[in-house]
This record gives structure tokens, C-alpha cells and sequence, in this order.
């Protein structure tokens, strides 16, 4: 009976048992916040066991700095991993931190590394905008990212960044992790920390800069290469009166405190202002590695560039590329100046180095078009011939190409002068093909050259291709009394020391004309200025020689010529080898050149050459038709049976 009561007591066990009814909910819960705070340690340890060494945090990179000088002992810029000595943060002028503070991160006291109200802040405005107007990263990664990590964009390195920041928060003070970005924390030009930076823009130390310095010093931090005052002072100083708007803003400075700043004119050194030098500089950077080595000392490095006209260079190349030229497709040139000895004395390698970093005067390779041709008339007048030997001006044809003038205008039997002249495309191909075509390409090659020219029957019409280096190298003879150059942009490299790594020693290839052909030259290149195809490149007070170069469909413009020693270069054209509307190398090309040269100065240390009689033979037959203004045109494909690839005249 006792038996059968137990089941009795069964109800009652069951309502004992009914609380346990959630204890399955909390135990997944339970398991799951476990394997969450599993997941999220493993997360955290995925990107932290790759982490960067932190002990040398304190420690300065020890690099090199290289320091160019003109050909006059001027400074034109410092290149290099430059880092200033370390700063104390008391020893700046409150305005400087300030700035940096108001622009970069304005809650760097608040927050502890990480600013969860300036991401979103960041992130709301870019999702206004639509693309990223502003960035949520604190003083404090910004520092991590500077000092451990690279810059890629990965989810990996943005949460290996935040880590770091944490890491410092902890580690460190905020004055000390606010000093240490400071000083580590890179302003453009070379310039690594505030110290660095306040010397290379203003020429003295931070603790002395201006309000309105400190403004522009902070704008950097933004876009370093954008916003560098070297390359572009407007936009630089745009950038400095938005941070001074975000200081009045974010309470650092009153509003009267900015007027006083907007009214104090910020000087920046002049040795560091100067853009067109970038070419140079790259070229030559280049050059210094290769002659020295990795040295790890600070060098100097005494250059060929006279500063004074590599200013000129870049202005004048820039304003003959104004807004005109650009609707005509002209987008793009270069310019290079030697001086009789092969010394570069400016290079300007394209209209805005900040847009562009390939230098077109060293690495475009372009067809000269009728630049070429002087060393068909060289070849003939070390043949024998004279500027008053004649050659007929009609219709040729070689195997089946039928090179001929532009117009199908012909004057009949010439003067080679005036086949030079009015660059006449007969003349040239009559010449090249009576010489020896290998023969003209040794003298182009022997003259400065060195792009290989391949003997076709296009090659009088300059259809393969040079650079504006190699070309300025082969007029120079005519303007040096026909000696040889070696294109050079270094002279000396030494270090801070005074111990000399290298020292340029040698004169070149010495004689390449005789000083008979290279007086007939000289008369026909400045006959070409005076009467001919490059009239625009006359200079007021000298005598000029030169040749205009125009390829096919207007693709290459040249004007290539020298005046008291100094030859220079000006190619315009397009990167793309894009058509221009109309533009000769008797146009831009030739107006540049003559800008550029009116305020060069003349090389003394050269033996000119005297110029022949000019006493013509009475027999010389006059140009038929009557004599007209020359035009200089390309010869595109008019009356050609098979087009040369890129053939051209003018």
C-alpha cells in the first residue's frame, strides 16, 4: 500500500522542478558570451601576435640628407629622411600645439586613444558628402600608424592601429604622446618633425614661428605634398586660413587673434620655393646613388643648375602652356639649357610638377621631326658642299614612298641655305639619300645623339625618336665651337665633413666638326632664325641660331637652338602622342625659347666660330616662286604613297 502512495507525490515533485524550465536559456546564453569572449581574445590575438617591436620608440632614425647648391654655392633645397632634434612640448608656443590640436584632434584630452564621438562625427559627414571628407583617426593612431605601421587601407591594419593606441595611452602621458607626434610626424619637403619643418619653411626654429606659421605648419599635416608651400603658396596659404577659422572655432585663438595672423605676411625661404628644381633634383638624386653609393653621412651635392634660370625655365615653360595652348591640345613640355660644356643649366621636365613627376626633358622619347635635319646638312657640308650649293625642290620618290613639301609647294632648284630655311622636305630626302643614310645617322650619333637611328628612308624627316636631353646635346657643338658635351647636372659631392666623394674630371669627346662645315652650320641655323621657319625665337640684342621640328598630325612641336653659348631646348606636345590643333614648333615652341633665352645669360668661356663669307656665287639660281614668308608645316600624308610612321617637316 505504502508502494502505491509514492506516485502521490509526483505532482509535487513536478512543481518543484518548474524553475528549472530556464536554466537551458541561461546556459546557452552563458556558452555563448563564452565563446564570444573567446572569439573576441582570439580576434584580438590574430592582429596583435604580428605587432611591431616597441622598445626603440624613443629612439631617431639616423638617416642621411642630401643638400643641393647651384653653380654658385646657392641653396636649392635639402632632399632626404630629415628629422629635426627632438622638441619639448613647453617650449613651443601655445598657437603651434593649438593648431595642430584644432585640426587634427580636438578631443585628444578627452579620449582614451580611440574617439567613438569623432568617428561618428566622421562618418556622418562623409555619408553627407558621399565620399570622405574627413577622417576619425585620433593624434594617437595617427602616431601608431607613423611609428609601427605602413599605410595601407586594410581592416587588419586600421584595428592593429587602434591597438597601438591603446598601447600609448597607457604607456605614456598625453604630452608625451602629443611631443613625440610632433616631433616624428613627416610636413612635405623632406621635413620629418616640427623642428625640421619650422627650419626648412621659415629658416628658424619652432619655438619662434608666428601664429599665422603655426597655421600652415598644422594645414600640412592634411596632404603634406598638396598643401607644401614649395610647390604651390596659395593653396598653402588657403589651407592656413581654414585652420585658423577651426582654432577661432574650437576656442584656441579670439577672432581678433586671426585678423592680427591674416595681416602678418608669411615669408617662406626662398631655397625652398623653387618647384621647377623638382625635375633637376629627381634626375640628379638618381646620379648621386650611382656615383657615392649608400653613404650614410648628410652630403652635399654642387650642381650645374644656375638657379636664376631654372626659375625662368619654370616660368616661362608654364606661362607659354597658358589656357591658349592648352585648347589646342598643347598640354604638356619640357625644356632643357646646357651650357658649353654639356652642364645643365636648367630643366624643367613638364609644365606642373606637382600634376606630373615624369620628366620629359631626360625620359620622353619623341620624334625631332625637322630637328633633325641639321645633320643632314652637316653631313653635306663635311662632304664639300656649301650653304650656296643647290639641289631641286620637286617631287622625289624613294622605292615606293613619296616624301613631299606640305601644299605640294615646290620652288624648284634652291640654295641649301634656303632648303634649310623653309625646311624643305625634298631637299632633305634628295641630300639623305646622295649621302648615305648611314652616314647621316654616324653624324647625328657623333654629334650627341644616342638614341640608336636605324638607317630607313624616313630618317632625314626625323620620324625616330630622341629625347630633349639627347637632342640639346647634339646642338650644342654648334654653339661651342664644335666640341662635344656630355650632358652633366653634378660637379662635386662632399660630406658635411668637407671629405670629396666625387669630382667631375674630363672635358668630353672633344672635337665632333671641323670648324669649316661648323661655320657653313652656323650661317644656315642663324639664317633659319632671321629669315626662315624660326622667326618667333629672335632675340633683340644677339645673334640666334636654331631649327623648328614639327611631326605628323601636329604631334611633336620642337624648337631646338643656341645664342653666346647657351643652347636650350623646348619640346611641346602630349604624353599620349595626341594631336595638336595647329601647333609648329615655329609656335609655342619657339616663342618659349625665345622668352626663356632673352634672360639667359652669356657663356664667355667658349670659342665661337667665325661665319663664312657670305658672298654668294652670282650664279645662284633665285627660289622659285617668288619669295614668300616660310611656313612651317607639317607634311602629314598628303602625297605620300606609303606613309612613313611618323615622318613630319615644317
Amino acid at each position: 500500500m505504502a508502494s502505491r502512495r509514492k506516485p502521490k507525490n509526483k505532482p509535487a515533485s513536478r512543481k518543484k522542478a518548474a524553475p528549472k524550465r530556464g536554466t537551458p536559456w541561461l546556459r546557452w546564453a552563458g556558452i555563448a558570451i563564452l565563446w564570444l569572449a573567446v572569439l573576441g581574445a582570439g580576434t584580438v590575438a590574430w592582429f596583435a601576435h604580428d605587432l611591431p617591436d616597441t622598445s626603440a620608440l624613443w629612439d631617431v632614425e639616423d638617416s642621411s640628407s642630401v643638400t643641393f647648391l647651384d653653380r654658385g654655392g646657392r641653396l636649392i633645397a635639402r632632399r632626404g629622411a630629415v628629422y629635426g632634434p627632438p622638441v619639448r612640448l613647453d617650449s613651443l608656443p601655445d598657437h603651434l600645439p593649438g593648431a595642430v590640436m584644432a585640426v587634427e584632434d580636438r578631443r585628444f584630452y578627452a579620449h582614451p586613444g580611440i574617439d567613438p564621438i569623432g568617428l561618428s562625427r566622421a562618418a556622418y559627414a562623409n555619408f553627407r558628402a558621399g565620399y570622405v571628407v574627413q577622417g576619425g583617426s585620433t593624434i594617437t593612431q595617427q602616431l601608431a600608424k607613423n611609428l609601427f605601421l605602413t599605410n595601407e587601407r586594410t581592416i587588419r591594419r586600421k584595428a592593429q592601429e587602434m591597438l597601438l593606441a591603446l598601447w600609448l595611452e597607457r604607456k605614456f602621458t598625453k604630452d608625451e604622446i602629443f611631443a613625440l607626434y610632433l616631433n616624428r610626424v613627416y610636413f612635405g619637403g623632406g621635413a620629418w618633425g616640427i623642428e625640421a619643418a619650422s627650419q626648412r619653411y621659415f629658416s628658424k626654429p619652432a619655438s619662434e614661428v608666428t601664429l599665422g606659421e603655426s597655421a600652415l605648419l598644422a594645414g600640412l599635416l592634411k596632404a603634406p605634398s598638396r598643401y607644401n608651400p614649395s610647390s604651390d603658396v596659395a593653396r598653402a596659404e588657403a589651407r592656413a586660413t581654414v585652420v585658423l577659422d577651426v582654432m577661432v572655432e574650437a576656442g584656441k585663438i579670439t577672432p581678433e587673434q586671426r585678423e592680427t595672423a591674416f595681416d602678418a605676411p608669411i615669408v617662406v625661404s626662398r631655397a625652398s620655393a623653387v618647384e621647377s628644381a623638382q625635375y633637376f633634383m629627381d634626375w640628379v638624386d638618381t646620379e648621386v646613388r650611382q656615383l657615392v653609393g649608400e653613404v650614410n653621412a648628410d652630403l652635399i651635392v654642387e650642381t650645374t643648375m644656375d638657379l636664376p634660370m631654372q626659375r625662368m625655365a619654370g616660368r616661362t615653360l608654364r606661362e607659354g602652356l597658358k589656357q591658349e595652348a592648352i585648347d589646342k591640345g598643347a598640354e604638356q613640355g619640357a625644356l632643357i639649357a646646357l651650357g658649353p660644356q654639356g652642364e645643365v643649366l636648367a630643366l624643367a621636365g613638364g609644365r606642373d610638377y606637382t600634376a606630373s613627376q615624369f620628366n620629359r626633358a631626360v625620359m620622353a622619347h619623341r620624334q625631332p621631326g625637322s630637328a633633325f635635319k641639321p645633320f643632314v646638312y652637316l653631313t653635306a657640308m663635311e662632304a664639300g658642299l656649301s650653304p650656296w650649293t643647290t639641289r631641286m625642290d620637286a617631287p622625289v620618290r624613294v622605292g615606293d614612298w613619296e616624301p613631299g613639301n606640305y601644299g605640294e609647294r615646290y620652288y624648284g632648284e634652291v640654295a641649301l641655305k634656303t632648303g634649310l630655311e623653309k625646311s624643305l622636305n625634298t631637299v632633305a630626302v634628295r641630300l639623305t639619300e646622295e649621302l648615305g643614310r648611314e652616314k647621316v645617322a654616324r653624324t647625328a650619333q657623333r654629334m650627341g645623339i644616342v638614341s640608336r637611328l636605324a638607317p630607313t628612308r624616313s630618317l632625314a624627316l626625323g620620324a625616330q625618336e630622341v629625347t630633349p636631353m639627347e637632342l640639346a646635346a647634339a646642338y650644342a657643338p654648334f654653339a661651342n665651337g664644335g666640341m662635344g658635351v656630355i650632358p652633366h647636372g653634378i660637379t662635386r659631392i662632399r660630406t658635411m665633413g668637407g671629405q670629396v666623394l666625387y669630382e667631375r674630371r674630363g672635358s668630353g669627346p672633344g672635337r665632333v666638326v671641323q670648324p669649316d662645315p661648323l661655320a657653313h652650320m652656323n650661317f644656315m641655323l642663324e639664317s633659319v632664325v632671321e629669315q626662315g621657319t624660326g622667326r618667333a625665337a629672335r632675340l633683340p640684342d644677339r645673334t640666334a641660331g636654331g631649327k623648328t621640328g614639327t611631326t605628323n598630325d601636329f604631334r611633336d612641336a620642337w624648337f631646338a637652338g643656341y645664342a653666346d653659348g647657351v643652347t636650350t631646348v623646348v619640346w611641346v606636345g602630349n604624353d599620349d602622342n595626341r594631336a595638336m590643333q595647329g601647333v609648329t614648333g615655329g609656335s609655342y615652341p619657339a616663342a618659349i625659347w625665345a622668352e626663356f633665352m632673352r634672360h639667359a645669360p652669356p657663356m664667355r668661356d667658349y670659342a665661337a666660330p667665325a661665319a663664312p663669307s657670305p658672298a654668294a656665287p652670282a650664279a645662284q639660281p633665285p627660289a622659285r616662286p617668288a619669295e614668300e614668308a616660310p611656313r612651317e608645316d607639317p607634311i602629314g600624308d598628303l602625297i605620300t604613297t606609303v606613309r612613313e610612321n611618323g615622318a613630319g617637316g615644317d
